[in-house]
């Protein structure tokens, strides 16, 4: 049974880093896109990293514009696991985060969860920031 497993949220003041990591475990297929998404109070689930794990994109990481400076996925392999190390963390980055997993073709890999064919979700990691 597929298993997605986001651990590493907490509470950190303004300015402060965490680095989540998401343990990948189960899956019947290998993943063709792997992702990290996070849903704030009163807010839609939005993309905020995305890896291309199929070797045909010549950029296999593409970050949504709100990520890009203060974020970075990285994955090992040996171990399945997907990270999301966050910097100059602000309060609007509190949130619920949540990582992701496409096996299906026909989807697109990009920060845009609907643009995925048939994603399989973890149960998320709170992240809250505050002073």
């Amino acid at each position: 049974q597929a298993n997605l497993m986001e651990s590493g949220g907490g509470s950190v003041q303004p300015g402060g880093s965490l680095k989540l990591s998401c343990s990948i475990s189960g899956l019947p297929s290998p993943a063709l896109c792997l992702g990290w998404f996070r849903q704030g109070p009163g807010k839609e689930r939005g993309g905020l990293a995305v890896l291309s794990t199929t070797g045909s994109s010549i950029v296999p990481i593409t970050y949504e514009h709100i990520a890009k400076g203060r974020f970075t996925l990285s994955e090992d392999n040996a171990t399945n696991v997907l990270f999301l190390e966050m910097n100059n963390l602000q309060p609007d980055d509190t949130a619920m985060y949540y990582c992701a997993a496409d096996l299906r073709p026909g989807g697109f890999c990009v920060p845009v969860s609907s643009s995925w064919a048939d994603p399989i979700w973890g149960q998320g990691t709170q992240v809250t920031v505050s002073s």
